[in-house]
């Protein structure tokens, strides 16, 4: 059985953007709509029971739409709400956490950086994970303060950016990390800037293949992939502010693609 019903992504914002490329990529018959919680950006700073709260309201909205599974396209979001979600509906939730198993696997240095936002990094789910693959690694946490806000006003390669990148990074350099984790959905636009101002040896991880791989493995294990090898959908973007910051970091223009404002 076909199940052409839409995946649907939210996010605190635009950042979660960067996962929906690599779903598209490895999922390209598949429907999806996003949800670009811009007015309530960053999630990160938030208490917990506001986030989770957040987090409800867009699961509702994206079932309204009949989405078949919900990726949590906001490491904030799973990290303090996705075990809420999950008890609460009947659908499959994908969630996206920091990719530290893989960085301290592989670093020779024995040490690490993750740069991610305040909620994520003290969050229970980013704890357990840490604490069980990094007992042996010099973690050097950051949180990027004021990195989302730029990235959702659209100066994702600002001298303002690179400004606050370079003091964020400092403590890392200094460290001698070997990879940098990146804990943030938005994070990502960032990589062009972020390997100007690392030394060349540092590799910098996020995860949004991972998560496009494991959307793919629920969707075969639930019996809800679309097997139509039909483009016949156009994927829909909405936002509950300004629509031009999304329509460039998604090149709505370039690949005729729609993107509205919503009330959410």
């Amino acid at each position: 059985m076909s199940d052409p019903r839409p995946i649907g992504l939210f996010d605190s914002g635009v950042g979660g953007t960067s996962i929906w490329k690599e779903i598209h990529q490895l999922l390209p018959f598949e429907q999806s709509i996003y949800l670009a919680d811009s007015r309530n950006a960053p999630y990160g700073i938030k208490p917990q029971n506001e986030i989770i709260s957040l987090s409800v309201k867009n699961t509702e909205k994206l079932l309204e739409m009949e989405c078949k599974l919900i990726i949590v396209a906001c490491n904030t979001a799973t990290t303090n709400a996705i075990k809420v979600l999950r008890n609460t509906y009947d659908v499959p939730f994908i969630g996206i956490e920091p990719a530290i198993k893989p960085a301290a696997l592989q670093s020779t240095n024995k040490a690490i950086g993750i740069l991610a936002t305040k909620g994520t990094l003290s969050s229970e789910l980013f704890t357990r994970t840490s604490e069980l693959y990094t007992q042996d690694i010099n973690v050097i946490e950051v949180v990027g303060t004021g990195l989302v806000e730029l990235i959702e006003s659209g100066k994702k390669e600002s001298d303002e950016i690179k400004l606050l990148l370079k003091n964020l990074l400092s403590p890392m350099i200094e460290q001698k990390i070997d990879y940098l984790v990146l804990g943030c959905s938005h994070y990502p636009y960032l990589i062009p800037v972020l390997k100007e101002l690392l030394p060349s040896n540092v590799k910098i991880i996020d995860s949004g293949e991972a998560v496009a791989r494991q959307t793919k493995a629920v969707l075969l294990k639930e019996g809800l992939l679309n097997t139509s090898q039909e483009l016949k959908f156009r994927p829909k973007f909405y936002t509950n502010t300004d629509t031009e910051v999304l329509k460039e970091l998604i090149q709505a223009k370039k690949y005729d693609l729609q993107v509205e404002f919503l009330d959410f």
